[in-house]
């Protein structure tokens, strides 16, 4: 990141200041939302600017493999031996051309060489020389047919790494391959949770109606609400006074497989920043206890900020390890959530930068960590009681393979079907009591969750 500083400086341009998060985050662990947010708050960007400098980030994420298939059939070298500043500006220039139909294509090689000339000015000639052969070429490169190589079609064409083309392709073959791909790539709509302890979902339509903000219910949480248009929905007084939060629809549906019961003692593991835990609290009543508890006291205080903006009550935030040896020690619950850190396949259209960053010994450590979270779950559950584990991952190794592992190893727990407690469960699980949201199917986050049931001894 040192060597990188020379080219940051605070801006008002939409395209410096995208070039600044994208270098950012080039070999770092930070998220392009966060500091995205940071550029923002800093107020030099203004007016549709904003939007513009949003678009650019998120898009040259969005479609790096589908830009870089090009450049690598423009630049005389391996575009993976440029210096890093140059493979960023030709990737911001490019996706101009391709994707931004408001800019003209002549604007956006002019605007990318001049910012060229502010960050790296022996490297403008390149950049005017690769962004004009492109504007001249273009339709003489061909890109890669699924028939030859579906691999490299998906890479090329629908902007996914090479080794997770490989597993999408074992997991659907190519047709439904390419249609999550294609989902991954679209910008998700804003859901809502709606907070039933203050209000109702026909009452927030109503008033999103006579606000003119369109939205719409949810098809499969009950709770739910999709905006249909851009709106800064956290500045509306509903939202600070807790009415409701933003909160993805497959999350939602993660509490309903739950079923908590007012009165219940429950824990919510890996929770912050606590949107299953208040839905979990709305569902019981605001009765009995939820013990909340995560590794980050930042994010710990985030439940509780959640908590009280909502007006709830009976959530115990805690910063604690659950894999001490003295976590909860002395405690049983009715039921358990364990919703696992995990690679986060499953959102990748909200995190696009997560695809160029993981790689696939990562799913192998997070299933290991995730093995170990389930068995020290499932000890702090009552006889009879109920856990839920879910991953925000499409992986195998992350979901069915960890289940199947568990209870291979502890036979006292069984898998309860939880299609009867949706309307639609059927669209929602396989035979086997598996609830899968894809976002080829169910236009929500790609989500894996299941019910799992200490047999009462």
């Amino acid at each position: 990141m040192q060597k990188n500083k020379q080219f940051l400086k605070s801006t008002s341009s939409p395209r410096h200041a995208a070039f600044n998060v994208l270098i950012k985050l080039s070999g770092s662990d930070l998220h392009a939302d966060d500091l995205i947010d940071i550029e923002l708050s800093r107020n030099l960007i203004q007016g549709p600017d904003r939007g513009l400098f949003t678009e650019m980030v998120f898009g040259v994420l969005r479609h790096q493999g589908t830009i870089d298939y090009y450049l690598d059939k423009l630049v005389n070298q391996s575009i993976n031996h440029l210096e890093l500043p140059v493979l960023l500006l030709l990737r911001l220039g490019l996706y101009q051309i391709l994707y931004l139909d408001r800019v003209p294509e002549h604007a956006a090689v002019n605007e990318t060489v001049a910012l060229a000339d502010e960050v790296i000015p022996r490297a403008k000639g390149l950049i005017n020389g690769v962004l004009r052969n492109f504007l001249r070429s273009r339709g003489t490169i061909a890109m890669p047919v699924p028939e030859k190589s579906p691999i490299d079609c998906l890479t090329a064409s629908y902007s996914v790494p090479n080794w997770l083309a490989e597993q999408w392709l074992r997991q659907f073959g190519f047709i439904e391959a390419a249609e999550l791909a294609t989902a991954s790539l679209k910008i998700p709509v804003l859901t809502l949770r709606v907070n039933t302890l203050k209000t109702s979902r026909t009452a927030i339509l109503d008033s999103f109606s006579a606000g003119e903000i369109l939205a719409e219910p949810c098809r499969y949480s009950p709770e739910g609400i999709r905006l249909l248009q851009n709106y800064q929905i956290t500045s509306l007084n509903e939202f600070s006074e807790g009415v409701f939060t933003i909160q993805d629809e497959s999350s939602q549906l993660v509490a309903h497989l739950l079923e908590p019961q007012p009165g219940d003692e429950l824990l919510d593991i890996c929770a912050a920043p606590g949107g299953k835990a208040t839905h979990l609290a709305q569902l019981m009543g605001g009765k009995g206890n939820i013990t909340a508890t995560d590794l980050n006291p930042r994010r710990v205080k985030k439940i509780h900020e959640s908590a009280e903006r909502m007006g709830i009550k009976n959530i115990k935030c805690l910063v604690a390890d659950a894999l001490s040896n003295d976590y909860l020690k002395g405690f049983m619950f009715d039921r358990i959530l364990l919703d696992a850190p995990c690679s986060g396949l499953g959102v990748i259209r909200r995190n696009p930068e997560a695809k160029w960053i993981l790689q696939p010994a990562e799913l192998a450590r997070c299933a290991s960590r995730q093995r170990l979270l389930l068995k020290a779950a499932s000890t702090l559950l009552k006889p009879g009681g109920v856990m839920v584990y879910a991953t925000c991952s499409t992986a195998p190794e992350e979901d069915e393979e960890v289940v199947q592992d568990f209870l291979s190893r502890n036979p006292e727990f069984m898998i309860e079907n939880g299609c009867h407690l949706f309307e639609l469960g059927s669209e929602l699980f396989d035979s086997a009591g598996y609830m899968r949201i894809w976002p080829h199917k169910h236009g929500a986050d790609g989500f894996f969750a299941v019910r799992l049931k200490r047999i009462d001894q």
